[in-house]
């Protein structure tokens, strides 16, 4: 069942991670990608048709801010014994066939799902370079049988704000996707 995003405060501060790659096994931390004008966070994962329908425009924003001042992090924070096609070496294949130039991390304990509140996949956290939310929204119109592009258009003009240091103009629409699954009794409880 599709769910949408929720659409945090602006200026909602980024919460700190600890999380490890898994392809390089680097652990990265809010603090890893300190310097960087903006920092986009994506929760993702393998098996969802959401992210299957989008996955090749995520590697390309990855090939194409590669030498920007953005960083990027994607999480997969789903219960990887109910769906081991989101266990880090099925995660790993992913990121090595699409050629991901951003680390890509397995939130095994979920909690850094729960600290962005995030509750689909795909789901986008765009922060300013003080960290401060300026974007939660969709990747683009287009969805799994809607016949629209995939274009990345929504989050790459909010990321072109961002790093010009300008608000993202227009309205931000929540992104739609499969809901995270959350490991028996570890469900968020509040904003879910």
């Amino acid at each position: 069942m599709a769910v949408e995003s929720i659409m945090l405060p602006l200026g909602t501060p980024a919460p700190d991670f600890r999380l490890q790659d898994v392809a390089s096994g680097r652990w990265w931390t809010l603090e890893s990608f300190e310097g960087k004008d903006a920092l986009l966070i994506m929760f993702i994962c393998r098996h969802c048709p959401y992210v299957q329908h989008v996955e090749r425009e995520l590697a390309r924003i990855g090939h194409d801010y590669r030498d920007r001042s953005l960083g990027i992090l994607a999480v997969s924070s789903n219960d990887s014994n109910r769906y081991p096609d989101d266990a880090p070496p099925r995660l790993r294949e992913m990121a090595d066939r699409l050629g991901f130039t951003f680390p890509f991390c397995f939130d095994e304990t979920q909690d850094t799902a729960k600290a962005y509140k995030a509750v689909c996949t795909p789901d986008f956290c765009l922060f300013d370079r003080d960290r401060r939310l300026s974007y939660r929204g969709q990747l683009d119109d287009s969805r799994p049988g809607n016949g629209r592009q995939v274009d990345g258009g929504d989050l790459r003009a909010a990321i072109e704000a961002v790093l010009s240091g300008r608000p993202v103009a227009g309205s931000q629409k929540p992104s739609i996707g499969c809901s995270i699954k959350w490991k028996p009794g570890n469900e968020p409880t509040g904003y879910a």
